[in-house]
């Protein structure tokens, strides 16, 4: 690290590792002078982004102080927000739960009706862990369906009706008073488990399989949105066995029209079946019904061959299967697996893991945090808020 980029943004950064490091040790790592390094950390000091952890050993002499990241110095309220059903959460810069809810909403009720949930809701959380609003950095919402993120608002959304082009960062910014990251439930997911997978997985795709089907991307430990925020609406690739399906985006032949929950549940309820959801089909799985493993499992075929393409185009160590579905377990997957590893090239698959999400539920909330908090201690946010301390 240079002298010139090593500002107070850069040391914390350096202190995020868990690691406690005096001023010596700092220096030594960004060339910066010991009285430099002093004035910084005592920036961050002041904004309680740092705490001294204790003394160091020393050679002779007085001991040195050590100092070290302050995961409770700043509050996140994170929310995944889903076609039915939505879960809220307090977390602290390290992507901790604090304390959460969850309440059965339907997102089509539209944004007057579901945010102002949120803010009650957020009202709750913060006495439940005796916090206050003024404690809160940012906040981070995960909505079904696409989002243009650099402004927050959704795009077309077709299961929500409402909320095309509304300004969901500028209405919960000014009630909560903290600014508002947005994206797709999908790509909050894929923070979380990344977040949550081992040090070394820096390519990971992960699937939601719910009511729809969509990708997260992670490439060299970064989301990958694209252009206008739409990568891995994978949900909507045609396949050969949707042929002439009707999807809910208007066209035919997408692979959500024969693998997503609510096709599943369509096929189940024709079938004589009690099925509404994905959900229902995964309890009809739980149930023994042959009818909904065998639909599962030809899901997980039809996925499979989206992603064995994936595969051989992005090559990643790690596949997740997320969303209500994957609670099915290994049906789903075993289905994904059959496809992609005959399918893709074996080099591609040579050291590729597949494997249902760690986190569960909680994969989107603790994403949406850590999309707030990657945003608030970024460097250059670090230095902006010092030097407007």
């Amino acid at each position: 690290m240079t002298t010139e980029a090593a500002g107070a943004g850069a040391l914390l950064a350096i202190l995020r590792d868990g690691h406690a490091r005096t001023r010596t040790d700092l220096g030594q790592l960004t060339g910066l002078a010991r009285s430099t390094v002093s004035q910084r950390l005592d920036s961050l000091l002041e904004q309680q982004w740092i705490t001294p952890a204790g003394e160091a050993i020393s050679s002779g002499g007085r001991p040195a102080v050590a100092f070290t990241f302050n995961g409770a110095a700043r509050l996140v309220l994170a929310a995944d927000l889903g076609a039915t059903h939505a879960r809220i959460a307090l977390t602290d810069l390290n992507a901790h739960v604090l304390a959460e809810l969850s309440r059965d909403i339907r997102i089509d009720e539209g944004p007057e009706q579901v945010l102002p949930w949120l803010v009650e809701a957020s009202g709750t959380l913060l006495a439940e862990c005796g916090r206050t609003a003024a404690e809160l950095c940012g906040v981070g919402i995960g909505l079904p369906g696409p989002v243009e993120h650099s402004t927050g608002r959704p795009v077309n959304p077709p299961i929500m009706p409402g909320w095309d082009g509304f300004d969901v960062t500028g209405w919960l910014g000014s009630r909560l008073g903290v600014p508002v990251l947005v994206d797709n439930d999908v790509n909050i997911m894929a923070l979380g488990e990344h977040w949550a997978a081992d040090h070394e997985v820096e390519h990971l795709l992960f699937v939601k399989v719910g009511t729809g089907i969509g990708c997260g991307i992670v490439t060299e430990n970064r989301l990958h949105r694209g252009a206008q925020g739409a990568a891995g609406d994978i949900g909507h690739i045609q396949v050969a066995a949707a042929a002439d399906q009707l999807c809910r985006c208007g066209n035919t032949g997408c692979l959500e029209a024969i693998a997503g929950g609510a096709a599943l549940a369509a096929r189940l309820t024709a079938a004589g079946e009690n099925a509404t959801d994905g959900r229902d089909v995964v309890q009809l799985v739980r149930a023994g019904s042959p009818l909904a493993v065998q639909l599962v499992r030809q899901a997980g075929r039809d996925i499979g061959e989206v992603l064995a393409s994936l595969v051989n185009f992005f090559n990643p160590d790690t596949i997740v299967v997320g969303g209500d579905l994957a609670d099915v377990g290994e049906h789903l997957l075993a289905g994904i697996r059959e496809t992609v590893y005959s399918r893709s090239l074996p080099l591609a698959t040579q050291h590729l893991t597949m494997r249902g999400r760690v986190l569960g539920d909680q994969a989107g909330v603790i994403g949406a945090s850590v999309m707030v908090i990657e945003d608030v201690l970024a460097p250059a946010a670090v230095d902006r808020s010092v030097a407007a301390d």
